[in-house]
């Protein structure tokens, strides 16, 4: 048994990215298994797999995010309590798991932790959100500029959290998801109908109903985050195509789950 797994699913990334983060996890004092799962059209990056304790998978074939990561999650669940869920642009440094590792030791009411994350220029990235409603997502991407879309975003990104206090959140960012694999196993993994976007936040809204989705502040990484889908008509599609889903899925003006959920999250934060 490990303390930790972990999956990173990569498509023709940078090696020096991904060297960051399989440096960040191995450096860590726990024992982890890492599973680097490629949905790249060749197998060039297995050389990173270098080490005992990373596996390599080669899908041959672009699998999409969630259900890359499902394959990983297949063969790591047994392996450990836990199991974190990790993005190739991300870095973070001795310590950060270690403290992770022991909050969830101790709070065994949390399924998901979020750290806090900055941009590598040092910003803070305002990660945790409401669930979104269709108009949220709309206004974001389409009528940035406008008063309306503003004030809807506003609130959507929780604006007034200083994200200075441990709590518990219904959207958390799935550039790293820290999960209790007893909850995962609950939940049933990634949802392998969305190929790309919104599938951590369905993850994330299934964990939240069965246990506490938790930003944890005392710890920080950097990731080197681009909104692509707002510059890439292919990506953009994808993203267009995922909330389709999810709003087919979940409902759309009409979800009272949603309303309840989010009302108590706006509570917590005495942002209502």
């Amino acid at each position: 048994m490990y303390h930790l797994t972990c999956s990173i699913v990569l498509y023709h990334n940078d090696e020096a990215e991904i060297k960051k983060a399989i440096n960040s996890l191995l450096q860590s004092s726990l024992s982890i298994k890492l599973f680097l799962v490629d949905n790249s059209k060749t197998d060039e990056l297995k050389k990173l797999a270098d080490a005992k304790n990373i596996e390599y998978i080669f899908n041959n074939e672009n699998a999409g995010f969630g259900k890359a990561h499902n394959t990983a999650l297949l063969k790591a669940v047994p392996l450990s309590s836990y199991h974190l869920i990790l993005n190739p642009d991300i870095a973070f440094s001795t310590g950060v798991l270690e403290d992770i590792h022991a909050f969830m030791e101790k709070n065994k009411q949390v399924g998901q932790l979020l750290p806090k994350v900055f941009y590598d220029n040092g910003d803070l990235q305002k990660l945790c959100h409401l669930l979104p409603r269709p108009f949220d997502l709309l206004g974001r991407r389409f009528f940035n500029g406008h008063g309306w879309a503003k004030k809807l975003n506003d609130k959507y990104e929780l604006k007034g959290f200083n994200y200075d206090q441990c709590v518990n959140i219904p959207n958390l960012s799935g550039c790293f998801m820290f999960m209790r694999n007893a909850v995962l196993q609950k939940t049933k993994y990634f949802d392998e109908r969305y190929f790309m976007y919104l599938e951590d936040v369905d993850l994330t809204r299934r964990v939240h109903a069965v246990s506490e989705t938790i930003f944890y502040p005392y710890v920080d990484i950097i990731h080197k985050y681009e909104k692509e889908s707002y510059s890439n008509p292919v990506l953009l599609r994808y993203h267009i195509n995922s909330a389709i889903r999810y709003f087919n899925k979940w409902g759309w003006l009409i979800d009272k789950e949603r309303s309840r959920i989010n009302n108590a999250a706006l509570e917590r934060l005495q942002l209502k």
